[in-house]
Formats: structure tokens, C-alpha cells, sequence
């Protein structure tokens, strides 16, 4: 299940994470700015995907978000924090270019670093009736 729930994350961040950071670095933002595009993008898409389906289960539009906000928060945040660094700190990933092997590989590697790294959060939150346990709850009904 914490694998199911990681790579439903990764999922919406990657989308997000991908999107802001050739967007930022196309536009030639500072790394800062290109960061918090991906970060807010990864977010937006990662509570879509969850949306989309938990509104497929019936749910209000209110009781979706927060839904999507308890099952994927904590998730999306890590491995936000995580793939971010990673492209923070190979030296010259935020400025190769969209071209560039350089960028590419770094985004992919901060990827499945991030991933590796959130099995073990969400794993520990579904343990205890938390993250993606809650939709668990819902779509059991």
C-alpha cells in the first residue's frame, strides 16, 4: 500500500515537478523561482489526481479537498523537499538548460531518490491511519 501511495505521488509530482522546472529554467528564473514554480505546480497536480478520483467515489467537492489534503500532504512534501535538493545540489542541474543531459538526468535522479525516500514516510503514516489510509476508508464503501 505505501508503494501504491508513493507512486500515486510521484505521479503528481513528477507532472508538477517536470512542468515547473522546464518552465522556470526556459524562462531563465533564479533557481529559487524555478523551484517554487515546480513545488507549487507538484502540489496542484498531485491534489488533482486525488480529486479526480475521489469524486468519482461521490464525495462533495469539500469533503474531496480535504480528503486529497489528508492523503497527500505529508507525501507530496517530502518528496518535494527531497527531489528539490537533489536538483539544488548537482552542480549545475538548475542551469543546464532543458536541452541538456545535465538536467534531465538530475531531474530524473531526483525523482527516484524522492521516491525511494517517501516509501518509508508513507508506509509509516498508513501504519497509523494516516496519508493514503484515508482513502482507503473511502473507496472501501
Amino acid at each position: 500500500m505505501a508503494v501504491s501511495a508513493t507512486l500515486h505521488c510521484l505521479t503528481g509530482c513528477a507532472i508538477g515537478e517536470v512542468l515547473g522546472m522546464v518552465v522556470g529554467t526556459a524562462l531563465g528564473l533564479p533557481p529559487w523561482g524555478t523551484v517554487a514554480l515546480a513545488v507549487a505546480l507538484a502540489f496542484f497536480f498531485g491534489y488533482l489526481i486525488t480529486l479526480r478520483r475521489v469524486l468519482g467515489f461521490g464525495l462533495a467537492l469539500g469533503a474531496a479537498v480535504k480528503l486529497a489534503l489528508a492523503a497527500d500532504t505529508a507525501s507530496i512534501a517530502v518528496m518535494e523537499l527531497v527531489d528539490n535538493a537533489i536538483m539544488l545540489v548537482v552542480p549545475g542541474a538548475m542551469t543546464a538548460g532543458v536541452a541538456s543531459p545535465l538536467f534531465w538526468g538530475a531531474l530524473a535522479f531526483s525523482l527516484a531518490v524522492a521516491f525511494v525516500l517517501t516509501v518509508p514516510v508513507n508506509r509509516w503514516l498508513i501504519a497509523r491511519g494516516k496519508g493514503h489510509a484515508v482513502m482507503h476508508h473511502v473507496h472501501s464503501h
